[in-house]
């Protein structure tokens, strides 16, 4: 129980004191995994749309792979990322390996999956006559698009929070691709990892309530938001 409160105590002290290396590590994580969570929206939405809407041949087999990705352990994204990032893989000449950049791209094939899945689900669970409504009305694909994102909006929110919290909790793909270089890719997951390492198990117990803080502020933000499209 020392330890708890110990790193309890130690996590107030490190905020309060602005500890330098502990707002690389959060700044760090906050950046990386918004750029990430984003562009899988981005991409994934779309796609999810697409997967959950639409019939067409092999979609139960689609379906079948991105829920299996879902599972898909981070120290394997990372090796497969670093092999492609690599000096010898096949975008080596970018120079992007050890970089936040590298991180990125590993969490997004990390957090792809679950926005497509979950929004296909909350697709196919939408009311069809929505869609023989806008079909009458003339309706473009677009239009169709943003209407059914629209009336599953709180699903889809649900879907961002769920992947944000597989993001920012990753360590396999931080510590592969990132290099876990101080004030540069350290994030707070692969500080706790470096400091349980080093046997500062207190310390550890406090990065680890520094990250359960940061989750928290963004989950009452997104509540917040939820709250105020329901009014």
């Amino acid at each position: 129980m020392n330890l708890f409160t110990d790193g309890f105590n130690e996590a107030i002290e490190l905020l309060v004191s602005g500890n330098e290396s502990v707002y690389s590590a959060i700044i760090t994580t906050v950046t990386v995994s918004s750029w990430s969570l984003l562009i899988s929206l981005l991409i994934g939405l779309p796609l999810g749309f697409a997967l959950g809407y639409y019939n067409f041949p092999g979609k139960a087999v689609v379906r079948t792979i991105v829920d299996t990705l879902l599972a898909l352990p981070t120290v394997v994204i990372g090796l497969v990322a670093y092999t492609m990032l690599s000096r010898v893989g096949p975008f080596g000449e970018y120079d992007l390996l050890f970089s936040q950049q590298a991180i990125i791209i590993g969490q997004i094939v990390l957090g792809l999956p679950i926005i497509i899945a979950l929004t296909a689900t909350q697709v196919e669970a939408v009311d069809k006559r929505l869609y023989i409504s806008l079909k009458g009305l003339g309706a473009t694909s677009f239009q169709i698009l943003n209407a059914t994102l629209v009336e599953a909006r709180f699903g889809i929110m649900t879907a961002a929070v769920t992947a944000y919290g597989r993001i920012v909790t990753e360590i396999g793909i931080s510590m592969m691709v990132g290099g876990n270089i101080k004030y540069h890719t350290r994030t707070v997951t692969t500080a706790i990892a470096l400091e349980t390492g080093k046997g500062e198990f207190v310390t550890g117990i406090a990065l680890g309530l520094v990250l359960f803080a940061v989750a928290l502020m963004v989950n009452i933000a997104l509540s917040m938001l939820k709250r105020k499209w329901t009014q």
